[in-house]
């Protein structure tokens, strides 16, 4: 790990894409559920308050077309590859119900399908942009040196082989090989390392990571259009199209049951009347069947829970996306975490102040010497060292002729004496700074006066949250990281985990989690940067943490923690499962109670208004069940 010092310059400025994002109103899936439910909230006071039926009807009529016509185009067109599903079905209930004067009960059914068709047209689309937003990490154009001298090119017609320069504050536009010059550079979007690294010749460098001091001659050795920038794309994608969605309860019977309550409906009236029963009464009773059997309290038993236990997360600082979402993270049985960001706060601190035996300063001397020279510096490291002055209460003098080199740390003139700050030899570590991931030495006029020890500070809650995860799911957390093994051990022993795998690509962060899932475990991934992105898609459950997270991350992810408390992690996962029991709960009820108004309807008489009772009651209690993970006891975050 580099420990250069030296300051960051303000990168040029860079051309950047437009952050393509696609508005809700853009897809006309939204459009239309807007109109839908627009029409019904205005239909419904004038319906509830006796106002005539004209006044209305025509908004009730102009919700079910709006919010109807794509369902139903889209049941006829699985009518036609011999399929049925949910949604025609509901779009049948519904007239059926408008067909016997319940215009109120269909119009709340269309309402609800069209909204759920909505959000999740929304969410596929807001993936796709993350994806395409990915690209614009790596420059469009770089400079390509010819013998004749330079010439800017797009990356695309970049070669193999080709000689690329990149400047203080520029993108590396290809993966190679540094040729010439030293530079750091800031790699945390590939690799998710915490600090910038030290680049020589010979070291490779990566596409779309940005050099922060020294120009670089780069060796181009892959094609643009194969860079790890490229392949995080690839997999992203292909990690979307492959992970089928877990289905709510619903969904996994919905052919069986759209079939069965179409055949029972047609039986129910098609019987009656073939042994001389009136049409009007047959109808009736048909369309009454239909109503009681419809699966509305079956919607609702599975929804409120999962959205009441959405609702209470995102009170909490967690976001979850859908109710599908929700449902993901009550089944994971196993987890796997990043560190940069994740488990650490990705920002460095001075953990060991160590003065050299006979050098005549001791840690606060040596650390208000060492922040004096780093202070004109933007390096994270120089921060740090800076910040742990002043949190001391030091006096930090002022720095005259202050000079950096890249890769040899910075100097500068300290009360008339010279003060060099930079790299320490692996030997020059002391004691204090074992587990440390960077060590700077400091000298003054040529004399070592001490060493300090710099790592990235791990978050306060980390071992609980990695506890708990542990009791949640039976088996302790994996350690998937980019950074180098000795800070991953560091962060392992501190946490209580015991399966680390260090030095990851993001295709071999993708790799580890689907071993897991051929081993038939459910994975739970949580991370927060680009490079975390294919793992969080290729997951049965992705939570990304939102302060510092890449937009890739928090658009993939199914849930993001947008204070960054890790503990929160193992707190929603608790919280699905207690939504998922409370789901089975209420499909209990639900099919009690459709199972006694069918039985009713078939072997008795059952009124009209009796039955519509029923079933709206049926749909009441179970919605208000769900609604028990409102309160705020419901989430438990120890």
């Amino acid at each position: 790990m580099s420990t250069t010092l030296a300051p960051t310059p303000v990168p040029a400025p860079v051309r950047r894409a437009p952050r393509r994002r696609t508005r809700v109103l853009a897809l006309p899936e939204a459009r239309w559920a807007l109109v839908s439910l627009v029409a019904f909230l205005l239909a419904l006071p004038l319906d509830l308050g006796g106002a005539t039926a004209w006044t209305y009807g025509p908004l009730y009529a102009v919700a079910y077309a709006s919010g109807g016509w794509e369902p139903a185009l889209e049941g006829l067109r699985a009518l036609r590859e011999k399929t049925l599903d949910v949604d025609l079905l509901m779009i049948v209930a519904a007239l059926g119900a408008a067909a016997i004067g319940q215009v109120l009960d269909g119009g709340l059914l269309i309402v609800i399908f069209a909204t759920s068709g909505a959000l999740e047209a929304l969410a596929t689309a807001r993936t796709a942009d993350s994806v395409r937003g990915l690209l614009d990490l790596a420059p469009t154009t770089a400079t390509r040196l010819r013998e004749g001298g330079e010439e800017t090119v797009p990356t695309a017609d970049l070669a193999v082989g080709d000689l690329v320069l990149v400047r203080p504050g520029e993108r590396i536009g290809a993966d190679g090989t540094v040729a010439e010059g030293a530079g750091e550079v800031d790699q945390a979007t590939i690799t998710g390392e915490s600090l910038p690294v030290l680049k020589r010749p010979g070291d490779d460098v990566f596409a779309g990571t940005l050099n922060g001091t020294g120009a670089l001659r780069v060796r181009v050795g892959r094609d643009p259009a194969d860079s790890v920038i490229a392949r995080i794309v690839t997999l992203v994608e292909e990690a979307s199209r492959t992970k089928a969605p877990t289905q709510l309860f619903i969904e996994k019977i919905e052919q069986r049951y759209s079939v069965g309550v179409v055949v029972a409906t047609l039986a129910v009236f098609g019987i009656p009347l073939a042994f001389g029963a009136d049409l009007t009464d047959a109808l009736l009773r048909a369309m009454t069947f239909m109503i009681v059997a419809s699966p509305c309290a079956v919607v609702l038993a599975t929804m409120p829970p999962l959205l009441s236990a959405i609702a209470n997360a995102g009170r909490h600082g967690v976001l979850v996306k859908s109710a599908v979402a929700m449902e993901r993270l009550g089944e994971i049985d196993t987890a796997a975490l990043d560190k940069t960001g994740t488990l650490t706060e990705g920002t460095p601190e001075v953990t060991a102040v160590t003065p050299a035996a006979g050098a005549g300063v001791d840690e606060d001397a040596l650390l208000a010497l060492a922040a004096a020279a780093e202070h004109p510096s933007e390096h994270p490291l120089a921060r740090a060292i800076v910040a742990a002055a002043r949190a001391r209460g030091l006096h930090i003098a002022p720095a005259d002729d202050f000079t950096a080199a890249p890769g040899r740390g910075v100097t500068a003139v300290i009360d008339g004496r010279t003060v060099h700050v930079g790299r320490a030899e692996p030997t020059e570590g002391a004691a204090g700074a074992a587990g440390a991931e960077t060590t700077v030495r400091v000298t003054r006029d040529g004399t070592h006066l001490g060493t300090l020890a710099l790592t990235d500070r791990l978050r306060d809650d980390a071992a609980r949250a990695t506890t708990r995860l542990t009791a949640l799911t039976g088996t302790a957390p994996t350690l998937l990281t980019g950074d180098h093994a000795a800070a991953a051990a560091r962060v392992a022993d501190a946490t209580g985990i015991t399966d680390v795998r260090a030095g990851l690509l993001p295709e071999d962060k993708v790799g580890a989690v689907r071993e897991r899932e051929r081993a038939g475990r459910k994975v739970l991934f949580v991370g927060d940067g680009v490079n975390d992105a294919p793992a969080l898609a290729a997951a049965h459950a992705g939570v990304a943490m939102g302060r510092a997270g890449s937009d890739l991350a928090l658009e993939t992810a199914d849930a993001v923690v947008v204070r960054d408390e890790l503990t929160a992690v193992p707190a929603v996962v608790d919280l699905s499962r207690r939504a998922r029991r409370l789901v089975v709960q209420n499909l209990a009820v639900a099919g009690v109670f459709i199972t006694v108004l069918v039985l009713w309807d078939l072997i008795g008489h059952l009124p009209l208004p009796l039955g519509v009772a029923g079933h709206e009651g049926s749909t009441v209690l179970v919605g208000l069940n769900g609604l028990r993970l409102l309160r705020e006891s419901a989430w438990r975050p120890e």
